[in-house]
């Protein structure tokens, strides 16, 4: 009888300690459902709300990337491609932990029970984001392993190419040439746009950073291969990067 109530008092001590996660339980924040339209790798916009996918970072639409031979390619533009193709058109699910400083909506998502996040990040197209999260950190880990999507080539991590950090250690399996870094570092001042669909372009200085439409008074006249330029796919997009139309 003594043996008896001492495994029942185990049994309920055992109960009341909380249970560790491998990841943040899905449900626990407000959530939002619905077919989102993809902006990038890692925002999208349901209705109206412009979700900025948490603990992931993926690369910019007009950052450039190495392939296995050392060739240039858009991989912001595939990165946002391979998740459109992957679970564009679905509905999603995403559970709100609060906001970024372009006012966007920070989330985890999920599509029928997958997270979205831990795809794009073990598929090689966006980076456990270890500044504000570790919870993929394993998943990094396994693409890298595996030379999965961007770890095919080399590339630049996408925040320190968004601050141009040209300190930055250059990521990837493949080998790289002398001018590797000048060359990854070099996309957004493309003479080029990136992709045919991102063709805004932006006007970054110590005052802010302005973006043009095709249709603007200043487009054409906007040399791209200047410093403080950048390409767009959408006025969202650019928005969310903190740039404003012109007054």
């Amino acid at each position: 009888m003594r043996f008896i109530l001492m495994m029942s008092l185990s049994l309920a001590l055992l109960a009341s300690i909380p249970q560790a996660r491998a990841r943040p339980a899905v449900g626990a924040a407000p959530g939002i459902t619905g077919v989102p339209r993809i902006v990038d790798g890692d925002t999208v916009q349901i209705d109206a709300t412009k979700i900025r996918l948490s603990g992931i970072d993926a690369p910019e639409t007009d950052q450039v990337c190495l392939d296995p031979a050392g060739e240039k390619w858009a991989c912001g533009v595939t990165a946002r491609d391979e998740l459109i193709e992957h679970a564009g058109g679905k509905v999603w699910t995403c559970h709100i932990s609060g906001t970024d400083q372009y006012r966007r909506s920070l989330a985890a998502c999920e599509v029928a029970g997958e997270d979205v996040q831990q795809w794009m990040v073990r598929s090689g197209w966006a980076l456990s984001f270890v500044q504000y999260s570790h919870v993929y950190d394993r998943d990094e880990a396994i693409a890298r392993g595996a030379h999965s999507g961007l770890w095919a080539g080399a590339f630049i991590a996408p925040w320190d190419w968004r601050h141009r950090n040209t300190a930055t250690v250059i990521l990837g399996a493949a080998s790289v040439p002398i001018n590797a870094q000048t060359i990854l570092l070099s996309a957004a001042s493309a003479a080029a746009a990136p992709d045919p669909d991102c063709t805004i372009k932006a006007n970054i200085s110590r005052t802010g950073c302005i973006y043009h439409q095709q249709a603007d008074r200043w487009y054409a006249k906007m040399n791209m291969v200047s410093k403080g330029k950048r390409w767009f796919c959408s006025a969202e997009e650019a928005e969310a990067a903190g740039c404003r139309a012109p007054r």
